[in-house]
């Protein structure tokens, strides 16, 4: 039995049918040099041990009485993979547009309560012979660090299979079956330990809040309002449906090192300057870009290193955009120097944010501010405080590989809300940068026009890099150094149908 945090869940709470609280990746498996025998069902050979010795796979939720505090995580037992593992066929020749559909209708829908919190879809029809996966977690079981360390128990690091224990069905225990009063007891204790922390951070929290507003007062643009502002009202911004939208995108991880050396910036910064450049396009071409800039929040892990537990250890940050220049150079001028600002704060105040909190009551509370918020229509009238979501997860220079065939893309799909229909998601896996663009179909209905716009911001910034001058490094805050990556030949802009169909590197 494992107690749930404070920020575990809130996912769990604010859940509706409009927003589903779970997070995903799309993997897309090279199709074998011979497909004869039934490749999807050696694939599904293969997980069947790794999920089921996996503890997340295991863990299910067991509720206090009346749902008056966070339920306790406990081990299920062997998973019911008749629920757990699905199997879908694409229409047939199917392309990866049909892919990208298919996952948006997944994406959709919540995740059944009564059994642990995930599910994974073998999606076969591809024309090119390739397998997709689907596989969905809720944001209440992991953050995205620890979601890696999912991926690295599922896959193999050679195209020969690990091997798996024979009695790997016997190593898997009796579903755990905790008593109300085992239940009560861990919740009133958990509540104690949280109200102690609480309090003993309390004076830090405030004394570190006082010093930040002494230093913003001084120098405004290393501060909280270099990114601390409304933003404008677009689109992106009303209420929203459970309909999804889904586009991925992949650009090459070492053609964005090089733009990062060459701008003295970070691999992030980057990142961010291209969705500022998509955005920008986009909202060219759907109604006009606002005066002011877009302000996008960022998920920071606040893990210390090598620590790979699946509870939530992340905080928010927000960043400005610089949507509204129209010149690329100085819009990653100013990103660079929004950027390092956040980071600057969120370094100087990770000792003291927290990530738990006393759950007592949460549970009615949450879902009634859930589901009023969502009913209420406010945001269709109150400035929203940030546009879209962006995240960056690092993932594994090496390749990936199951049933001896290759991963040659991991997009990954995450949470978009009322008020915040647009979630851009990147994952780094071999030589390449995979974004996740999941939207709000009432928010965004033409998200693969944000994924060309996305591409073409790239090829922008490429060119601007290999014939423009180096920006002098003028953010507030420690340079990082990005590593120098080989030289690429400029790349033409791909679309995901072109990163599917071969614009992969082996790793």
């Amino acid at each position: 039995m494992k107690n749930m945090s404070g920020l575990e869940g809130a996912f769990l709470h604010l859940e509706t049918p409009a927003t589903p609280m779970h997070v995903a990746a799309l993997f897309l498996l090279e199709a074998p040099a011979e497909r004869s025998g039934d490749f999807a069902g050696e694939i599904r050979r293969q997980l069947l041990p790794r999920l089921a010795l996996s503890p997340p796979m295991r863990a299910r939720l067991a509720p206090m009485p009346l749902g008056f505090a966070n339920p306790v995580w406990i081990d299920g037992g062997a998973p019911d993979f008749s629920h757990h593992l699905r199997y879908v066929v694409l229409p047939e020749a199917a392309g990866f547009s049909e892919l990208e559909a298919c996952v948006a209708g997944l994406h959709a829908t919540l995740l059944d309560r009564r059994y642990p919190l995930w599910e994974l879809t073998i999606i076969d029809g591809l024309a090119t012979g390739e397998i997709a996966l689907y596989l969905k977690i809720h944001h209440a079981a992991l953050d995205g660090v620890s979601g890696m360390a999912l991926a690295a128990a599922l896959f193999d690091e050679t195209r020969e299979p690990a091997q798996v224990p024979a009695d790997w069905r016997e190593r898997i225990g009796a579903a755990e079956n905790p008593g109300i009063g085992q239940r009560l007891g861990a919740a009133l204790r958990q509540t104690a330990f949280q109200c102690v922390n609480a309090a003993k951070a309390l004076p830090a929290g405030l004394q570190l809040l006082a010093g930040l507003v002494k230093a913003d007062a001084k120098d405004k643009s290393a501060g909280m309002r270099q990114n601390l502002a409304f933003g404008p009202k677009i689109p992106l911004n009303v209420p929203i449906t459970g309909e999804r939208g889904f586009s991925a995108v992949s650009l090459s991880l070492s053609g964005v090192k090089e733009i990062a050396r060459r701008q003295d910036a970070t691999l992030n910064d980057i990142v961010l300057t291209i969705c500022s450049g998509a955005l920008r396009r986009y909202l060219q071409e759907h109604g006009g870009v606002p005066r002011k800039s877009l302000i996008a929040t960022m998920p920071v892990s606040l893990r210390a290193a090598g620590d790979t537990d699946t509870s939530i250890q992340a905080t928010l940050t927000l960043v400005k955009l610089a949507t509204n220049l129209a010149d690329p150079l100085r819009r990653l001028h100013a990103v660079r120097a929004a950027a390092g600002a956040a980071k600057s704060l969120t370094t100087h105040a990770r000792s003291v944010i927290p990530t738990d909190f006393p759950s007592l009551g949460a549970p009615w509370i949450l879902s009634v501010l859930a589901s009023l918020y969502g009913r209420s229509g406010l945001t269709k009238v109150i400035p929203p405080l940030a546009n879209l979501a962006i995240s960056n997860v690092p993932g594994p220079r090496r390749p990936l590989f199951l049933a001896g065939a290759r991963v040659r893309a991991c997009w990954p799909l995450s949470i978009v809300t009322h008020g915040l229909g647009l979630n851009i998601t990147v994952f780094s896996y071999g030589d390449s940068l995979d974004f996740g663009l999941t939207v709000a179909r009432a928010a965004l209905p033409d998200v693969h026009s944000l994924a060309r716009a996305l591409t073409i911001a790239y090829g922008e910034l490429q060119q601007l890099s290999q014939a423009g001058p180096v920006l002098p490094n003028t953010a507030p805050r420690p340079r990082h150094r990005v590593s120098k990556a080989r030289k690429r030949d400029p790349e033409s802009p791909s679309t995901a149908v072109s990163a599917a169909t071969g614009n992969k590197a082996s790793g």
